[in-house]
């Protein structure tokens, strides 16, 4: 009988189905559009919410929908919204569920946990925690949030079951998740599953 020893396939450099490749790819594609002016929120919120909001937050807009409109928050619920950015969604979270209740952002880049914090106290908004994390390792505890709310960021992870069984964790009974985002429902070719663009865009 022979000894066979299997060795794992190890991700090339250009292999970005290997998850610590795309991750760096997500990453440095939203490192280099910090600071950028967007017109994506004139779109996706009404003058109401824009109101609320300082003119950093409005032009950082990076989203996909609008899920604090969607999410019917009330006072002194606790929600979390999963990769912040800008904190666009996370300040109107928080103005909704003021003065009870509190807003979370959750960002893997402290660069936007930094944008969006100040960004945060220029609309005046105190009922905020900002969270440095990854959508599939949410640093929460279980039970602990009403509501959870994202906005084009869980279509960005190479493990969304994961993602999605931190929600349900995280998630208190009774709670709900409201995620506005980009669907795929067909195959698509391996040039685009390989590119970098692609999975950051």
């Amino acid at each position: 009988m022979s000894d066979q020893t299997t060795h794992p396939v190890m991700p090339t450099s250009d292999d970005l189905l290997g998850q610590e490749a795309i991750k760096a790819s997500v990453r440095e594609a939203y490192r280099a559009v910090i600071g950028t002016r967007t017109t994506v929120a004139e779109r996706l919120y009404d003058p109401g919410q824009l109101a609320l909001l300082p003119r950093g937050a409005i032009e950082q807009a990076l989203g996909v929908g609008n899920p604090v409109r969607a999410a019917g928050l009330g006072s002194g619920e606790v929600v979390v919204d999963l990769g912040c950015g800008g904190g666009i969604d996370t300040i109107l979270a928080a103005h909704a569920v003021a003065p009870a209740g509190k807003a979370i952002g959750l960002d893997m880049l402290p660069e936007m946990l930094e944008v969006a914090a100040r960004n945060a106290a220029e609309a005046g908004v105190r009922n905020v925690e900002w969270l440095r994390g990854e959508i599939e390792a949410i640093p929460l505890p279980e039970g602990s949030v009403d509501v959870v709310i994202s906005n084009g960021v869980v279509n960005l992870s190479p493990r969304k079951s994961r993602a999605f069984a931190e929600i349900f964790r995280i998630l208190r009974p009774g709670g709900r998740m409201v995620v506005a985002d980009i669907v795929v429902d067909e195959g698509l070719p391996t040039e685009v599953l390989t590119s970098a663009a692609a999975w950051a865009g």
